[in-house]
């Protein structure tokens, strides 16, 4: 079986610095994948460089069987939801923020129900009545929850999570780990939480920019 992400030997220099060294892993289908490591040890650039933010300087980024290119880049982010510790959701309150991306052509026939909202929600820790909530006052969890729950609405299969679950209570976490567990479901995931190396399969350790596999 051949890898859906393939890292090989790549560096990448950005402002005049090498942030990766000679990186090489690759995550295969349904594999749930953790980089750790301290912080500024390149984690995050590692996804970065998948979404074609950063160019690797040597080396090659492989997506699918295919070396990334602007159109393999956009090939990416149409089957990925990238996550961020702090997701900007983009809409005055969650119903308008989940819904936000079916305004769009691509995803216009596939708009979601009532029931389908409310069934993500519930899936994550998250009430029914937070649909009419306004985005400006709901915690940095919840917000994590609602841009996960965005991502498995639109279908997506592959999952780029830096922190995610850093503002979550232990309940929370775990609704989070229960959704992902989901074979059908690929996860290269950022953390420093310590039970994230118990739920992946993977662990993939990063110090200075250089990686090595723990697990």
């Amino acid at each position: 079986m051949l890898p859906i992400i393939r890292f090989d030997k790549v560096s990448v220099t950005a402002q005049n610095k090498t942030i990766l060294y000679d990186i090489s892993f690759a995550v295969y289908a349904g594999e749930k994948a953790v980089l750790s490591g301290k912080s500024a040890a390149g984690k995050s650039s590692v996804l970065r460089t998948l979404l074609g933010m950063h160019t690797p300087t040597s080396g090659t980024v492989y997506f699918q069987n295919q070396s990334l290119s602007p159109q393999s880049v956009q090939s990416i982010r149409s089957c990925t939801a990238y996550i961020g510790q702090e997701p900007i959701l983009g809409a005055d309150n969650v119903r308008e923020a989940l819904l936000l991306p079916f305004q769009f052509k691509s995803h216009r026939n596939h708009h979601p129900t009532e029931a389908q909202l409310i069934s993500v929600l519930q899936r994550l820790q998250l009430p029914a009545d937070i649909l009419n909530r306004d985005t400006q006052h709901i915690s940095g969890g919840e917000k994590q929850r609602i841009a996960l729950a965005r991502g498995l609405l639109l279908g997506k299969t592959l999952y780029l999570l830096d922190e995610v679950t850093s503002a979550l209570d232990s309940q929370s976490k775990q609704a989070v780990f229960e959704v992902f567990s989901d074979p059908q479901l690929t996860v290269l995931a950022v953390a420093h939480d310590l039970d994230w190396l118990e739920y992946s399969t993977t662990v993939f350790e990063m110090n200075a920019g250089q990686l090595n596999q723990v697990k």
